[in-house]
Order: C-alpha cells, then sequence, then structure tokens
C-alpha cells in the first residue's frame, strides 16, 4: 500500500475489513461481505456498546441516519443517490459502501459530457475484432457490466453531468437488471448476479446542466447529504483528514488546535457572508465546502513544512486561505479584503490570539494579488 499514491478503501483498510468480517455473524444480504450493523460500524466507527475487542476508526463524519438509509437502499436493490454541495464526503462514502459490501470501490463510471454509452455497458478491443471477430473475448466490458456480472456495487460519479442518452441507457441496466450484446449471436445477454447495484453522486450545484429524467429518478432512492454546519463535526473531518496527510506524507508537524480554531471561524464568517450576500457577484465562487477547507490547511501544512521553519503559523495559513479561495479578481479578492478589515481587524484587537497574525498574512496575500 506503500507505494500508491491513493489506495482504495478495500486496500487501505484491508485488515480491518478482514477482522469485522472474521467476526460478522449477523445476516448478510446477497454475496455481501459484511452484514448491515457492521457496515454501519465500519463506517461510523465503533463504540464500547459495541462490545468488540478492537476499535473502529470513524471514516466517515456525518449523520447516523444517512449512513443506515444509503444502506437500506442497496439492500433492497435499488440503485442509490447521493446527492449535495461540493465537499460534502459523498464519493468517499460511496467508496466506503462498495469497498465494504464488494471489497472493490474501483468499478467506477466518471460522468462528464464526452461519457458514452460505451462507458457503462461495452466496447470492442479492435485488433481483437479483426483477427478473431466480435466475441465475449474481443468485447471490453465497462466498470458497470463487470459489477454486474460480478454482483458487486457499480459506481457513477457525477450523473448529472452526463447526457441524456447516457442516463436513457442507464434507465434500462437498472430496470432489467441485464445488457444485450445484439453483435453477438450466442451468449448476447449479460445478465447482473444478486448483489449488483449502483452508487451515483450528483453536485445539487449542477442543477439544470442535465436534469434527471423522471424515468431515472424512479430507479433510484435519493439520500441527501447536508453541508456540515456543525462546528465540533467539521473540526472532527478536517483533523481526521489532516492527521491522513501528515501520515501519508511523513510530515512531523503539530496543527495547533488554536489555529484549527481560526480556519473554522473563518469559513463559518465567509458561508454568513454568502448567505446573506444580494447576488452572485458578492459571493466567493468557492462552495466554502469542508473538503476545500481541509485543502487550505493542506497547503498550509506542505508550505510549511518545505518553505517555512516547519511549524504552521497564522500568518501561512490566512496565505493558504486568501490563494484558495481568490479565485476571480477582482471579485474574491474584494470578498476576502472586506472580510480582513470588517471582521478579522476587530477580532484581532478584541481577542489578540493569533488572529494579528492571520490579518497580516491575509493582507500580505491580497496584496500580492492585486
Amino acid at each position: 500500500m506503500s507505494d500508491l499514491l491513493r489506495a482504495p478503501a478495500e486496500i487501505k483498510y484491508a485488515e480491518e475489513l478482514d477482522w469485522l468480517e472474521s467476526v460478522d455473524d449477523n445476516p448478510k444480504p446477497f454475496a455481501w461481505r459484511l452484514s448491515p450493523k457492521m457496515l454501519r460500524l465500519f463506517i461510523l466507527g465503533s463504540e464500547r456498546a459495541d462490545g468488540l475487542d478492537r476499535e473502529i476508526a470513524q471514516k466517515w463524519f456525518g449523520d447516523r441516519s444517512i449512513v443506515e438509509r444509503a444502506i437500506v437502499t442497496l439492500a433492497s436493490d435499488r440503485g442509490l443517490l447521493l446527492i449535495g454541495d461540493p465537499g460534502t464526503g459523498k464519493s468517499w462514502l460511496a467508496e466506503l459502501l462498495a469497498a465494504a459490501i464488494s471489497r472493490n470501490s474501483t468499478l467506477v463510471v466518471q460522468g462528464t459530457a464526452g461519457t458514452t454509452e460505451d462507458h457503462i455497458k461495452y466496447s470492442w478491443n479492435v485488433s481483437m475484432v479483426i483477427a478473431k471477430g466480435q466475441s465475449r473475448e474481443s468485447m471490453i466490458p465497462s466498470p458497470i457490466m463487470t459489477a454486474m456480472e460480478a454482483g458487486s456495487i457499480g459506481r457513477f460519479e457525477e450523473l448529472t453531468r452526463s447526457t441524456s442518452d447516457v442516463q436513457d441507457a442507464l434507465i434500462s441496466i437498472l430496470s432489467e437488471k441485464y445488457i444485450s450484446v445484439p453483435e453477438l449471436d450466442s451468449d448476447g445477454i449479460v445478465f447482473a448476479k444478486p448483489g449488483f447495484s449502483v452508487i451515483a453522486t450528483a453536485n445539487s450545484r449542477d442543477r439544470g446542466v442535465n436534469d434527471l429524467s423522471s424515468a431515472l429518478k424512479r430507479r433510484f432512492n435519493f439520500v441527501r447529504i447536508p453541508v456540515v454546519t456543525n462546528k465540533k463535526s467539521e473540526a472532527e473531518i478536517v483533523r481526521f483528514r489532516t492527521e491522513e496527510l501528515l501520515r501519508r506524507h511523513q510530515i512531523e508537524l503539530d496543527v495547533p488546535p488554536t489555529l484549527l480554531d481560526v480556519l473554522l471561524r473563518s469559513f463559518g464568517d465567509l458561508r454568513a457572508a454568502a448567505a446573506s450576500a444580494g447576488s452572485d457577484d458578492e459571493k466567493l465562487e468557492s462552495a466554502l465546502s469542508t473538503a476545500e477547507q481541509i485543502g487550505v490547511l493542506e497547503d498550509a501544512v506542505l508550505h510549511s513544512n518545505f518553505f517555512g521553519e516547519r511549524e504552521l503559523t497564522a500568518r501561512t495559513l490566512a496565505s493558504s486561505l486568501v490563494g484558495s479561495l481568490a479565485r476571480r479578481e477582482p471579485e474574491d479578492l474584494s470578498i476576502l479584503n472586506k472580510y480582513l478589515h470588517g471582521v478579522v481587524e476587530p477580532r484581532s484587537k478584541d481577542e489578540g490570539g493569533d488572529w494579528p497574525e492571520f490579518l497580516d498574512g491575509g493582507r500580505d496575500a491580497i496584496a500580492s494579488l492585486s
């Protein structure tokens, strides 16, 4: 695993999944590797009341009911659509579910304007077709078809970014549970095995790009994932991801709780300003998601490690925040400058602490970009 840039969840948590499977005596739907109870525990972490001989760390931070409804949906043989704002953990939850159910989370189709029916059905190895003709051997199954044949979970990322033709093809797969291959005289139908299902994700901000048809909507159970607004939960997510980053890069650098609080409060302030803004020009282009918050901290940590004094400072954190969130010029720079003068400057006088240095770092970063 150490030689992989990013190991999928089934490899990253292989030892933990093996152990959970060995002690799991609860009923399992289809050919699931874990029961629904153990699946929930794998994702949300164990508690003392679970009576396990070892602790299972929490991997996804969100409402318990969201995870339970997602699991029940997949156990019912219906498709699962996770919908929410960017950075709310939709893809990570989908990966954890697929990894624990099938021990394979890599059967993924990425939805884009260029995604075609071939990407969710099959294509052909041209050289083999020329040499031997069309056959199952010369057919290249899509990740979705592979999941059907294995009775596994297939994933479809950013479903609403795909065209209506692709969405229509998915309707047939979810309804009939087979794919017809008319080019083959015999063995021309690929049937799904029990356990096959599709987890799709959709960005709620993409509404209107390629709206889902009512027919496709009926094939999915919708599970909405809200933006994390609870400060404690968000702090846990940011801390969890930052610790993973430090381990991956083998960096020994502390993130002081006071600086984490500065970051959380800054994002909270900017979200409140965006909510009260009268027009899009008065809002940052950034969605100000938890994922972007993690990105700001990651940038600051790496900069401190490689170009600083191996110590995270408020100045570096402010520079990373401005650099990460200022995507439009001059609109975003103006919004951030207004925030520094209207909120951070009074706070630095009233509270002191890391805020004065954060203010100076933000001003310098804006001046360098202006």
